[in-house]
């Protein structure tokens, strides 16, 4: 059976690493500066030789070698880039000053050095203002990858939650395109509404949870199930920062709803101060396994027990979801089988 490689850049937990074994690819190795990460990499991707440090010092003559004399069939990443994401800029930080906006060129560096034969890149959709995003989309139209780029709403991939993604793809096997929507529709009660209750789990990302202070349980309590808001709070519940006009985020201690996509898990997905992330009927936060779950992780995927509560709602949060991953990554590899017929 003919294989073919692929390479992870800024991989994270492995979400993107996920996708790409569903779709076919033998991802070979795999890059990520964060330890949590790589160790969580590691147990649910065994078979990729993971490098753990400053993307910047590697080699890619070190690929050279694992590869051998096999093309990389697939250069696949998402460089940081979170001085363009949305919440970023809600905040009010200004873009030019996150050095990892610079890393873009990292993942440009690779394509030279190199040359696989397409190209994937997922990121931001505010990426496409960045002068050296430009730049790099000129250079691999320099180099024949003839690249097309598109932002999508990856709830129309069947994934159940509203985010904006950029794609971007490329080849030098002929003109490629960004993969079309599917236009399935998955709800949160798709993918929780069965879950064990967390008393009973035997499952430990399951009983990572927040714990609340008595003020914000009664607070939580007092939340319209399905879908509840702050706004739907009697006045005694209101936060002093949520008091003057236009302050505050509107989905903070907010309830997700059973027949709807959940709002979009980040980094700060168990905690309810940080968005809508209240489960549906439940006096609590969503688990870690619930967030996982939501960003179309397998309900198998491990996670390691050493790891801090903030460092795994992280490491899902600033996942690419396995689901969307597949999606684009099978797109790919039906574009090179045809290229390429065994």
């Amino acid at each position: 059976m003919k294989k073919y490689f692929a390479a992870d850049l800024f991989s994270g937990c492995g979400g993107l690493s996920e996708g790409l074994r569903k779709a076919g690819f033998s991802v070979v190795v795999a890059f990520d500066n964060n330890a949590d990460a790589v160790a969580t990499y590691r147990l649910n991707h065994p078979d990729t030789q993971v490098f753990e440090g400053d993307i910047r010092k590697f080699d890619t003559n070190e690929i050279k070698k694992i590869l051998g004399r096999n093309p990389l069939h697939l250069l696949a990443g998402c460089p940081p880039c979170q001085g363009f994401s949305s919440m970023r800029r809600l905040n009010k930080k200004r873009n030019k000053r996150d050095n990892r906006n610079n890393l873009i060129l990292e993942y440009l560096r690779f394509v030279k050095e190199l040359k696989p034969l397409t190209i994937m890149m997922e990121n931001v959709p505010g990426l496409t203002n960045y002068n050296l995003f430009k730049y790099t989309v000129r250079e691999l139209q320099k180099l024949g990858y003839n690249p097309k780029f598109k932002p999508v709403r990856i709830e129309k991939y069947g994934v159940p939650q509203r985010r904006k993604r950029l794609v971007m793809v490329g080849s030098l096997l002929g003109e490629i395109n960004v993969a079309p929507a599917n236009g399935k529709k998955v709800t949160v009660r798709d993918m929780i509404g069965n879950l064990e209750s967390v008393r009973k789990t035997s499952d430990h990302v399951h009983r990572i949870v927040a714990s609340h202070t008595p003020k914000v349980f009664e607070r939580i309590k007092a939340t319209p199930k399905n879908g509840g808001s702050r706004r739907d709070l009697p006045k005694r519940f209101e936060l002093k920062c949520h008091k003057t006009k236009g302050v505050g985020f509107n989905d903070v201690y907010g309830r997700l709803s059973w027949d709807d996509y959940s709002t979009t898990i980040t980094g700060g997905c168990l905690n309810p101060s940080k968005g809508r992330f209240l489960h549906p009927v439940k006096n609590r936060s969503i688990t870690a396994r619930e967030a996982a779950l939501l960003q179309t992780f397998p309900r198998k995927y491990k996670f390691p027990k050493t790891i801090t509560k903030t460092s795994i709602s992280l490491l899902i949060g600033n996942a690419l979801p396995p689901k969307f991953s597949h999606i684009q990554s099978a797109n790919v590899m039906s574009h090179i089988q045809k290229a390429i017929p065994v």
